[in-house]
């Protein structure tokens, strides 16, 4: 899992000005990235409760969600596109890892992502 993380993920950033155009390329291409790294995520999560929890969350949270995923929904303009993107990546996260959180908090690799939501 962790070879893949490193290895075969790769979503490019353009300018937001170039992904507007959704018939473009460059933004198909960025999209079908993003859809593919979402699914590497859903697998990552899926060893949850098998692998050590720890390990699981750096190599989803840590190095997919904040590293390439969160940095494609804050390049995506707002709407539903944006919103989509952030519901398949909310529900890609197990429930447990929120069951001992108070109300009001969430979990530090979700910090930034939180804080999309919330604008």
């Amino acid at each position: 899992m962790k070879k893949s993380v490193e290895e075969d993920v790769f979503i490019p950033l353009y300018p937001k000005s170039t992904v507007e155009d959704k018939s473009s390329l460059r933004s198909k291409f960025q999209e079908r990235r993003f859809w593919s790294a979402l699914k590497l995520l859903s697998n990552v999560v899926l060893w949850d409760g098998i692998v050590q929890e720890d390990k699981v969350r750096d190599l989803g949270l840590s190095k997919l969600l904040n590293r390439y995923l969160l940095l494609n929904i804050l390049n995506t303009p707002l709407g539903l596109d944006s919103i989509e993107k952030c519901n398949k990546v909310v529900a890609c996260l197990p429930e447990r890892w929120f069951q001992d959180l108070k109300g009001g908090s969430t979990l530090p690799e979700l910090l930034n992502l939180s804080q999309h939501l919330l604008q």
